[in-house]
Formats: structure tokens, C-alpha cells, sequence
């Protein structure tokens, strides 16, 4: 029995559900939808989403006679061959999927609900596992005034999203990630070997290991998103508001991964070398508001001088990833290259 008081049997599926057939609920999970939300019925299905390498569904279920009109579900199921888009199909990249998955389940149950309205994220009505499916039954934030969904943003619209990891790094400021990713982001050095055996030899292969021990042994981490990218922000119909979702590679770590990751998400190459600058100034201007009003104990400006220092080196430490995964990434460019060659910089300086 899970902390919603409903009974949890082992999870099944029909075999069309990674077959490619047309789909159909299965009833068990029907139940468990119904339950979770204390709604009368499911008046209707819809899949709005395929996970990475045939992993699963996320499906949008209409509700009957219940509180919300709508609850979104997402089933994870091993699948029994791996088909990973770009080729990084290995036993590796298996076992990293299957924890990411044991780290959202475990972030919905015992950390979700400390998020407070200024870092929203959805509800969570249910979220249990077994041994090889996983299902998690979550609040629509299109339902809950959050329907927007955007891939370029303006300056202001960044700056939203980026009001949201302040105040989550604050929230999680100084504190252990028990249950989830030791270090989080899912490009993380320890995770990606292939990726890096696979890079040309350069500067910044040699640097890789410093770049990913600087950020690792920061005197302030906190929580990040991991995966903070723009993609995972739902707006609100004025672009003033988000909530964010897919808390698969959450963990501890330098919040300046997911603000150097989420910039390269949502600005084109010209907007991050002229924008950069002011939105890193406004995101710790959020950061300091947020940590004014929790009871942490914190060296502001020592906080803000370490964090200034590793932006460049987490920007460094994803261009590391992409070049290894897929170097013609059009995230690849010139100001990344500029920015890595920065960190790569202040390591060779101090040997």
C-alpha cells in the first residue's frame, strides 16, 4: 500500500503497448488512475508522448466526476531489446535509464511536495514501481494554468524559468540528495564514459575529469533539476509562470549546471553571447530573494563568487558531453567553444 492509501498490485501490460499496436489502457492501470485521483471514470485517453528509446508512454486521461478534469500518466516499462535513437545502446546506458526512473518515483514521494509556488511542479497523486515497470500518476499543468509550451524564448521568458531554478536551488540549498542522484544531470562524467572515450582528443578531453571535480566539490551545492532544459517548462498563457516537469536525473550538485544547460536549451548562439550575462546577474538576484526568506546558513558572497566561477566550467562540462555524443549538435558552436576553452583556461593556469 502506497502513501495514497491504495493498493498496488504488480504492474502489467498488454503486449501492444511496445509493439507498436493501437493502444488501449490496460484496466489495472485504469484502476489505479481512478483510485489515485478519486475520480468516478476515465472519460478518455490520449498518448502525448513516447519516452526516450521505446522506455514508455505518457498518456493524458480524461477524468469523470473528479476533483481535476484531467491527470496525466506516465508508464515506464523495460523494454526487451534497447533501440536508443543515436546508437548508445549499451548495458551501461540501460542500467542508467533504470535508475533515472527509481529516482522520479523516489523525487515524487519524498521531495516533491517541498517545492513552493514559486518553483511549481505538478502534483503528484501517485508514484509506484516494481521490478520492471514503474507508474507515475501526476496533476495536468495544462489543466492547472500552465498549457504553453515553447522552444525559443524572449528574455523575459527566460528570466521566468530561471526565477524557477533560483528559488528550487534555494529551497535545497546545503542538503544531502538522499534517495536521488549523487551528482545529478544526466550528462554527469561518471555516467558517460563511452561518450568521453569517444571525443577527439583536445583541451577540454584532457580537462574533463578537473571540470567535473570542481563542480563536484563546490563548497555550496544544493538540488538541481538535472535536465532543466526549456522543454521541461510548462508556461503560464502570459509567459510570466512555469512549472517544470521530468525529474528523472535530479541530484546534488552546482546550480550553475542547470542554469548554463537551461541557456543553451532555449537561446540561439547570438542570444546567449548577448544575453548571458544579465541573466546569470538576475538569476542570483533571485537567488539572493529566495535564501532572504529560508533559515539557511549561507555566505552570500561567497555563494555567488564560487557559483560565478564554475558557470563557464559547467558550461564546459556539457560541450564535454556533446562532443562525445553527437559533435554536429547545433548546440556546438562558437560561443560554447568560446566559453569551454574559458574553463579549460583557469585549469591549465593552475597546474
Amino acid at each position: 500500500m502506497d502513501e495514497t492509501g491504495y493498493t498496488v498490485k504488480p504492474l502489467m501490460f498488454t503486449a501492444a503497448f511496445n509493439q507498436g499496436l493501437p493502444y488501449c489502457m490496460n484496466p489495472h492501470f485504469k484502476d489505479i488512475v481512478v483510485a489515485s485521483t478519486h475520480a468516478k471514470a476515465i472519460s478518455s485517453e490520449q498518448v502525448i508522448q513516447h519516452l526516450w528509446s521505446d522506455y514508455g508512454k505518457i498518456i493524458k486521461v480524461g477524468l469523470s466526476e473528479a476533483a481535476v478534469p484531467s491527470a496525466i500518466l506516465k508508464y515506464i516499462s523495460l523494454p526487451d531489446e534497447i533501440n536508443h535513437p543515436q546508437g548508445w545502446d549499451t548495458i551501461l546506458s540501460h542500467a542508467r535509464k533504470i535508475k533515472s526512473y527509481d529516482v522520479e518515483i523516489h523525487w515524487y514521494q519524498q521531495w516533491s511536495t517541498r517545492c513552493p509556488p514559486a518553483c511549481r511542479v505538478a502534483t503528484c497523486f501517485i508514484a509506484s514501481s516494481d521490478e520492471h515497470e514503474h507508474v507515475i500518476v501526476l496533476e495536468d499543468l495544462d489543466a492547472a494554468g500552465f498549457p504553453l509550451r515553447k522552444s525559443n524564448l524572449s528574455k523575459a521568458e527566460a528570466k521566468a524559468c530561471l526565477k524557477w531554478l533560483a528559488n528550487f536551488h534555494a529551497t535545497f540549498l546545503n542538503e544531502a540528495p538522499d534517495g536521488l542522484w549523487e551528482v545529478g544531470s544526466y550528462w554527469h562524467l561518471d555516467t558517460r564514459p563511452d561518450e568521453l572515450e569517444a571525443m577527439e582528443e583536445s583541451d577540454l578531453k584532457k580537462c574533463a575529469h578537473a571540470i567535473d571535480k570542481a563542480l563536484n566539490q563546490c563548497k555550496y551545492k544544493t538540488v538541481i533539476h538535472g535536465d532543466a532544459k526549456v522543454a521541461n517548462f510548462c508556461f503560464s498563457s502570459d509567459g510570466q509562470h512555469v512549472a517544470a516537469v521530468d525529474f528523472q536525473y535530479v541530484g546534488g550538485g552546482c546550480g550553475m549546471k542547470d542554469v548554463a544547460y537551461f541557456l543553451g536549451s532555449c537561446l540561439s548562439e547570438q542570444q546567449c553571447d548577448q544575453w548571458h550575462a544579465e541573466l546569470l546577474d538576475d538569476y542570483f538576484n533571485e537567488l539572493e530573494t529566495a535564501l532572504d526568506g529560508l533559515d539557511k546558513c549561507v555566505d552570500w558572497d561567497e555563494l555567488r563568487k564560487e557559483w560565478e566561477e564554475m558557470f563557464p566550467v559547467a558550461w564546459a562540462d556539457f560541450h564535454r558531453f556533446l562532443l562525445g555524443w553527437m559533435p554536429t549538435h547545433h548546440k556546438v558552436n562558437v560561443f560554447s567553444e568560446r566559453m569551454a576553452a574559458r574553463a579549460v583556461g583557469l585549469f591549465q593556469e593552475r597546474e
